[in-house]
């Protein structure tokens, strides 16, 4: 894949902390005062919709910090499902090839996720044409997945090589569902440092998270365990287990918490005044009211499976998942009096091809990137499960506001760990 190289000026150069023989790009939570948590949902090629969203956010740190400023300097966990998995993976793994030899910077800014995915998702999401392509389509749905998945494979392997879960250049937590097994299996970076089957190459991962079914094909990797012994395992999409991957990874923080590593300082698990979570969506088409009782009681297995170019069990299980996280994220956050450090950014107004996980014309992509800019205009919302909403919280701020408000707390948090500090090498 091809990647510019990012020189690095002396100034702006991140602390590199060396932390349980990981090469990390922030200082832990017992030197400051927050334990910061980003989360990124699944959605295929809606992944464009928090890579507009997240490039705003890294530029509001840079104006505060320096152009240097990257998101992963600031969160001690960025969770991401599926898409949102391998948006995590670009941000926290490491580039080894910056002219000055520092090993703390990630591979991708912000700002490059959306070129990443207007270049690569037609390859990806090679489009069917007129009625002969898409014959084509049912029959390969019929044999198997929708798309091959090599060229992603290739593509993930490509600029992740041999990387583990154990060097990213902060925490990372990404939920997959094995086969199998029939069970969640959380690739975690707290679990790994115990646990050296789930410390797997960060390749394997996205490719796993991302296998959701009738798309792509399951993925199976092999790893060692702790005795040396090899561990298998039969992948398939993280949005089968969380879709919106927000609560797993204030688990795997809690639990750390609960076990009182050394990293967490004195976070009390329950003390949400202390967690600040950023969790973003890839949009959903629920406004649209696609299907109806009526229409599902006259279904068969293969129009769950495809009706209409979409696939309705799929749909509705992400939907019910990611609705059910946010509303109890924002439940916890309001009982726990700490309404104000819990934000959610997504958009339930997609109507037609911007609904599709899959379609990668130029015209839908471009759609995207609009839809994600226009989202940051919007006012702050919450999901109202009375009647499936999002409706705007009573303060009138706007997404891009509450953004700069988290930038604001985020650039702060950091000064305030790195004041802190023993003396190092910068």
């Amino acid at each position: 894949m091809d990647m510019k190289t990012r020189s690095r000026t002396s100034s702006e150069t991140s602390i590199t902390v060396e932390l349980q023989n990981r090469t990390v790009s922030c200082l832990p939570p017992s030197y400051g005062q927050l334990v910061t948590i980003l989360s990124i949902d699944g959605g295929g090629i809606r992944g464009i919709i928090p890579g507009t969203i997240l490039a705003f956010l890294e530029s509001q740190l840079q104006e505060l910090d320096g152009e240097e400023a990257r998101l992963v300097d600031y969160f001690d966990v960025i969770s991401g499902t599926s898409t949102g998995g391998l948006i995590a993976a670009m941000l926290t793994a490491q580039d080894k090839d910056v002219e000055d030899g520092s090993h703390n910077r990630p591979l991708f800014a912000a700002n490059e996720i959306v070129p990443f995915y207007l270049k690569h998702s037609p390859k990806i999401f090679p489009q069917s044409r007129g009625i002969y392509g898409w014959g084509k389509t049912m029959v390969r749905l019929v044999r198997g997945p929708k798309y091959n998945g090599k060229y992603l494979q290739d593509l993930i392997e490509g600029f992740l090589g041999d990387t583990k879960l154990t060097q990213t250049l902060t925490n990372v937590v990404i939920p997959c569902f094995d086969i199998k097994k029939l069970q969640p299996v959380i690739f975690s970076s707290y679990r790994a440092e115990n646990n050296r089957a789930i410390d797997a190459k960060l390749s394997d991962i996205c490719i796993s998270t991302s296998a959701a079914p009738t798309y792509f094909p399951a993925h199976r990797f092999t790893n060692e365990d702790n005795e040396g012994n090899k561990h298998e395992f039969n992948l398939i999409d993280g949005g089968i287990t969380a879709n919106n991957p927000t609560l797993c990874a204030i688990a795997e923080v809690t639990k750390q918490i609960m076990k009182k590593n050394p990293e967490m300082g004195d976070i009390s698990s329950l003390d949400f005044t202390r967690f600040l979570v950023i969790s973003i969506g890839t949009g959903s088409i629920r406004n649209q009211e696609k299907y109806d009782a009526k229409m599902a009681s006259k279904w068969g297995l293969m129009c769950w499976i495809i009706e209409n170019g979409s696939t309705p069990i799929l749909e509705c299980y992400n939907e019910a998942i990611h609705d059910m996280v946010d509303y109890q994220s924002s439940v916890v956050f309001q009982a726990l009096r700490s309404e104000k450090n819990y934000l959610r950014i997504d958009d339930d107004t997609l109507k037609g091809d911007l609904g599709s996980v899959d379609i990668s014309t130029e015209k839908n992509m471009e759609g995207l990137v609009e839809v994600g800019e226009a989202l940051l205009k919007k006012r702050v919302s919450r999901v109202n499960l009375e009647n499936g909403h999002y409706q705007p919280i009573s303060e009138n701020v706007t997404n891009e506001e509450a953004l700069k408000r988290f930038a604001k707390a985020l650039s702060e948090e950091r000064k305030l760990r790195q004041s802190r500090s023993p003396k190092l090498e910068i």
